[in-house]
């Protein structure tokens, strides 16, 4: 396997970089401003005959942004998904893209299966729903993995900022009304390859095991890198955004761990990103 990963400087290219090192496995990196993937030409000349597998890390991030930009987050998470696509097909290379629990409506009570209906509530949710909608129109081959809540030892994130603000501060308040599951990046790449070795294609989710809120995970974090400071509940409320988000977005794990086994509790793979940034 030859693969292209595209921007390997982002917090999930970043652990998938490291992965691909350390298997020793050929691959060839890119990204801005040399590979542009909202240009037909740059994407054709990026991926090539000899690349058996695209794994795409660049994305639209910025839910708040994306209500005043929808466009421009459409045109990332959508059409450039569906430009990929496009050029996988040409050369025979499956597409590994990232998807996210905000496709979803967030009023479900137990986890949403991979073949729920998509019902996204903000602008974010819709640019991503777009690029689902691209994997499946185009027919290249696809490994579609939807995500949730994603960490790691580096870049900017929530563990990270709680356990910064852990250090800084005698109290802090966090939702306790948006429950969902943390995803480690590097557990996300570790998984995504074991189904590539799989032969798996199609949507899969992948997260950590277990299940918690916004609080329960700063509680978590805050308890070990500085157990004197207070975690406080609250509801969204206390902290209004210009994008909605969902109450409820635990993603279905079952038939990833029926092809690679569980993933592992949360709590676990927390300790272990605080732990490779030190802070542990």
């Amino acid at each position: 396997m030859r693969a292209l990963l595209i921007a390997p400087e982002g917090m999930l290219g970043r652990a998938w970089k490291a992965l691909l090192e350390e298997r020793g496995l050929a691959h060839d990196v890119t990204g801005l401003p040399a590979f542009d993937l909202l240009d037909d030409a740059s994407v054709a000349a990026g991926v090539r005959a000899e690349h058996d597998v695209v794994i795409n890390c660049a994305a639209w991030t910025d839910v708040d942004g994306a209500e005043e930009h929808e466009a421009k987050a459409t045109a990332v998470n959508g059409e450039a998904v569906g430009r990929l696509a496009r050029r996988c097909l040409e050369v025979g290379a499956t597409l590994v893209h990232y998807g996210t629990d905000y496709v979803f409506s967030g009023d479900a009570e137990a986890p949403y299966p991979v073949d729920a209906p998509i019902d996204p509530v903000n602008a974010y949710g819709r640019s991503k729903a777009a690029g689902e909608r691209a994997l499946e129109e185009v027919g290249a081959p696809y490994l579609h993995l939807r995500t949730s809540w994603l960490y790691a030892p580096w870049g900017k994130n929530f563990v990270l900022t709680m356990a910064r603000l852990g250090q800084e501060r005698d109290r802090l308040q966090v939702v306790n009304d948006q429950r969902g599951r943390p995803t480690s990046c590097r557990h996300l790449a570790a998984t995504t390859l074991a189904l590539l070795e799989k032969e798996a294609r199609g949507t899969f989710h992948v997260t950590d095991g277990g299940e918690c809120t916004w609080f329960d995970l700063a509680a978590h974090v805050v308890g070990r890198v500085a157990p004197g400071t207070e975690v406080a509940p609250c509801t969204s409320d206390a902290f209004p955004r210009p994008a909605k988000r969902p109450a409820y977005s635990v993603l279905d794990l079952s038939a990833t761990e029926a092809l690679v086994g569980p993933m592992g509790a949360w709590e676990a793979h927390v300790d272990a990103a605080l732990e490779a940034a030190g802070l542990i």
